[in-house]
């Protein structure tokens, strides 16, 4: 079995341009996380010329650490995956990509058009054997420490088989990055009740409950926050409005705070006195602690930051893809496939 970019050095390939701010996020980010850490080696895919000027100016123009990979196209935010697989073969998005699946770096972060870095990096690193589609999965905050939940948008109408690997490669990524050797797993449902649920969620119910995984049945969206399980599967249409209204919800409570504190001087009053609980619960559910989602499924390591992310938000990104290299999580899911595969043969 061959995977892409292992190498004896921690090489991580940065697309610049991708993401609302490109290099304004990507460059001080980079600098950011090689300020904590000495293992790391960057490259920076992109514009040459537009890499070095701002790399001047952040004081970073001579840090050993970073190297550059002139790019000449970059992907547009709302390009079509197809154009950008067809057309931009020198984008920054694709010569990252072309990084990992060549060996020259072990993973890549984008914070571009989610759809165009998920078909590149399918056509580029092609998906594990026996799997069918790649998945998107991030770790979301609950009450006892972080979920992990698959699939965010890359799938719609899983097949139940589909789903079962979903819930397979959540565990697998769970293990590795939190420890944990055995990680509960839940199938999003509408209820928890055998009989709730259309056929393909009751279908991938029995193959989940096959031993493969620690299944604990299904749950409902409130248990994704609950911290009643470590994984959560379901489909990437589904999966994508949980995650966007929990964003929203979020948004809408941090409104409603700030709107409340600062009505009168006693609420304005009220607000200093509880602002070490304000920041406490503001870092625990800060989103930008939670960036950087995985592509499960691939050869490589490829990990999508969120396209609004500032610069603390898209170091996190780096962090994650850092932990996969060290990892070695496509390994590890292609191990896990491979051992359920054959019991599933002589079973």
């Amino acid at each position: 079995m061959c995977f892409y970019g292992m190498t004896d050095r921690l090489v991580i390939a940065l697309d610049v341009m991708g993401g609302d701010s490109g290099a304004d996020v990507v460059l001080p980010a980079a600098l950011r996380v090689l300020k904590k850490r000495d293992d790391l080696e960057l490259i920076l895919v992109g514009d040459q010329e537009l890499i070095k000027r701002e790399l001047s100016v952040l004081g970073g123009a001579d840090n050993r650490h970073l190297t550059i990979q002139h790019a000449s196209q970059h992907v547009d935010m709302d390009e079509l995956p197809s154009h950008a697989l067809r057309f931009k073969k020198d984008s920054s998005m694709r010569v990252a990509i072309d990084l990992v699946k060549d060996g020259r770096a072990q993973a890549c972060v984008s914070a571009g058009n989610t759809g165009a870095l998920m078909a590149t990096a399918r056509y580029v690193l092609k998906t594990l054997p026996g799997i069918d589609r790649p998945a998107i999965c991030t770790s979301l905050p609950s009450m006892t420490g972080h979920t992990w939940m698959l699939d965010l948008g890359a799938n719609v109408n899983s097949t139940p088989e589909q789903l079962f690997q979903f819930g397979l490669m959540g565990s697998v990524l769970a293990g590795a990055i939190d420890g944990n050797r055995n990680p509960s797993v839940g199938l999003l449902n509408i209820g928890e009740e055998e009989t709730k649920g259309n056929e393909t969620v009751k279908m991938a119910a029995t193959l989940f409950s096959s031993g493969a995984l620690n299944y604990v049945g299904f749950i409902e969206g409130d248990d994704i926050y609950s911290g009643k399980v470590d994984v959560v599967a379901c489909d990437g249409y589904v999966g994508n409005i949980a995650l966007k209204s929990s964003e929203g919800i979020a948004k809408m409570i941090s409104f409603y705070i700030k709107r409340e504190f600062s009505r009168n001087i006693l609420t304005k009053m009220a607000a200093m006195i509880a602002l070490p609980v304000l920041k406490g619960f503001r870092k625990q559910i800060d989103p930008r602690n939670y960036n950087g989602a995985s592509l499960l499924g691939l050869r490589g390591i490829t990990i999508k930051s969120h396209g609004a992310a500032d610069v603390l938000a898209f170091a996190n990104a780096i962090e994650v893809a850092a932990i996969e290299v060290e990892q070695n999580v496509p390994e590890l899911i292609s191990s896990q496939v491979h051992s359920v595969l054959s019991k599933r043969q002589t079973g």
